[in-house]
């Protein structure tokens, strides 16, 4: 009976140490403040339905069907973009994954940054990167305010943020506690300006927020509007298909450039809540009213089921088949928008 006693005391101490670590380690703190249409006082909510369960999740574990990816593609990056751009002009440089450089109106905006090598809590385990960054970090130019769309590790990545401590970072309710030096933080349809002429607004996007098991949907997500004198654009971050589209095509339209997700979208059954397919993404393009749109979110970590270029080949299908005006730029190009 004492060892028994024994063992389960030991059982319940590493499980209680489990949860520390997890806890105050690895899980966001939660956000608090007052309930809104998309916040009951502890957890955030999408403005429609659509969720993935843990049952689910442990279903795709189980039952995965990956597409193929290369191990490792080398590839060289790509030319140091411009140090400013300005008189009406508007550049795009993709970087790889969800990182991009937006450039208008002389200042420079980067979106959900990450030059690790893994999208995880710790460097030895978890989604490796299958190419380098498109752009080296010493090539960029000054940075004067970083988005960050959500607390998912291939969004916010802690190491990338310290290298940017210097540069303003821009991000939804709840996400400034785990950013290093912390951020300034909105809520959907909140705006926050960069310099004198550029605007940041928070908008709604269909996904969900975690870093570790007990912090589900305890912080906001969503996308960011940046306006200013040379027009307004659009980064979606992550999303499922939703009616936000439309609205952010209502306030801001025409958009002259929207940067919609197009990869982590298989299996469908498990993706969709949180994740738009390729002909989504058409569909968002024309909602929103683009001039332009650009891909991005895939290519470089293997977080779905669909393959490295499954997605980005479908979209080329159906943006061609349906006339839509969509640029799909190489990792570390620079493209300047008509």
């Amino acid at each position: 009976m004492k060892r028994l006693a024994k063992t389960a005391g030991a059982t319940a101490l590493l499980a209680g140490v489990a949860l520390i670590l997890e806890r105050f380690l690895v899980a966001a703190p939660h956000h608090r403040g007052p309930k809104s249409d998309h916040f009951d006082g502890r957890r955030f909510y999408n403005q429609q339905p659509g969720w993935q369960s843990e049952g689910s999740f442990l279903k795709w574990q189980m039952n995965r069907r990956r597409g193929a990816w290369r191990d490792w593609v080398e590839a060289p990056p790509g030319p140091a973009p411009e140090a400013r751009v300005d008189d009406g002009r508007l550049r795009v440089t993709l970087v790889n994954h969800a990182t991009t450089l937006i450039q208008l109106d002389g200042v420079n905006l980067l979106t959900d940054p990450i030059w690790s090598e893994r999208c995880s809590p710790v460097s030895w385990a978890g989604p490796k990167r299958r190419r380098p960054p498109g752009i080296r970090f010493e090539d960029l130019p000054p940075i004067h305010a970083v988005l960050i769309s959500h607390n998912h590790y291939d969004h916010l990545d802690r190491p990338t943020l310290r290298a940017l401590r210097r540069s303003t970072v821009i991000t939804h309710l709840g996400n400034g506690a785990v950013i290093p030096g912390g951020a300034r933080e909105l809520d959907w349809w909140q705006e926050l300006a960069v310099g004198d002429r550029v605007r940041v607004t928070a908008v709604p996007a269909q996904h969900f927020s975690s870093r570790g098991l007990s912090d589900r949907n305890a912080n906001l997500w969503g996308g960011f509007v940046i306006t200013g004198p040379s027009g307004s654009v659009y980064f979606a971050g992550d999303t499922g298909w939703g009616k936000h589209f439309a609205e952010i095509g209502k306030r801001f339209g025409p958009v002259r450039l929207a940067l919609l997700p197009v990869g982590s979208y298989l299996p469908r059954w498990f993706m969709k809540p949180a994740h738009i397919d390729p002909a989504e993404m058409v569909d968002a393009h024309f909602e929103l009213g683009a001039r332009m749109s650009v891909p991005m979110h895939y290519g470089t970590f293997e977080l779905g089921d669909d393959g490295e270029t499954e997605g980005i080949d479908e979209l080329r299908r159906i943006a061609d088949r349906r006339g839509a005006n969509i640029r799909i730029l190489e990792f570390g190009a620079g493209f300047e928008i008509p």
